[in-house]
């Protein structure tokens, strides 16, 4: 899953937009973003946030300057354990051609010490479109972990699942779903498991560039 084979199965998938949201971290967002527009492609700046409860949290820019500031912050945020590479892996941080040119020492699969309140008003204060990730998943999403959305929740305005076939039966079980829009996302750890272009949004491109794009999913997903 580096930066460049990322983008280049989006491309062979048919995509045209894609986001990175690395755990905790923006560094392989401007390889990412570099390694899209070689590919034809629109990449978007991501993180995918642990919060303290453990719940993974979806964050997405439309600057790729914000996304790095916000990035900065979490580090001050996570919890400072060194990775072990022989058990997780190593992490590292890649240029556009796949080329290593630096590592993360502090793993980071690990939770921040924001409660979701706390990472969303983070979150927003760097502009960010922000939602619970992939909330049918069991592991590490908000309906697996507290059971439902608490009261009150924040004023979520897109949610995340990852499964389309479960928008229905979400929506139905949640009351807090129907005021927001739901998106579908592949939620890819693995090449393989990136999704065809199957899910879509219908965004204004006049006149046509990938930051007016990546400006208009951001407007749609804040309902702005």
């Amino acid at each position: 899953m580096t930066p460049n084979n990322i983008a280049g199965m989006a491309a062979l998938k048919g995509l045209q937009i894609v986001a990175i949201t690395d755990h905790n971290t923006c560094k392989n967002a401007p390889a990412f973003l570099d390694a899209c527009k070689k590919n034809g492609i629109i990449g978007i700046a991501g993180m995918e946030l642990t919060t303290a409860e453990e719940i993974h949290m979806l964050c997405l820019f439309d600057q790729l300057e914000n996304a790095m500031d916000f990035s900065s912050e979490i580090e001050k945020h996570i919890f400072q354990i060194k990775n072990k590479p022989q058990i997780f892996g190593e992490q590292l941080i890649l240029d556009a051609d796949d080329n290593i040119i630096g590592t993360e020492e502090n793993l980071l699969i690990n939770a921040t010490d924001l409660d979701m309140y706390s990472a969303v008003k983070l979150a927003r204060n760097f502009d960010a479109a922000i939602c619970p990730a992939h909330i049918d998943k069991q592991s590490n999403g908000i309906i697996g972990v507290l059971g439902d959305f608490p009261p009150p929740p924040p004023e979520f305005t897109f949610i995340e699942i990852s499964d389309s076939v479960k928008n229905n039966e979400l929506s139905q079980k949640h009351k807090a779903i129907n005021n927001c829009v739901v998106i579908n996302n592949s939620d890819a750890h693995f090449l393989w498991d990136i999704s065809e272009a199957e899910n879509y949004l219908l965004l204004n491109d006049e006149p046509y560039s990938s930051a007016k794009i990546r400006y208009e999913l951001i407007k749609f997903l804040k309902q702005e």
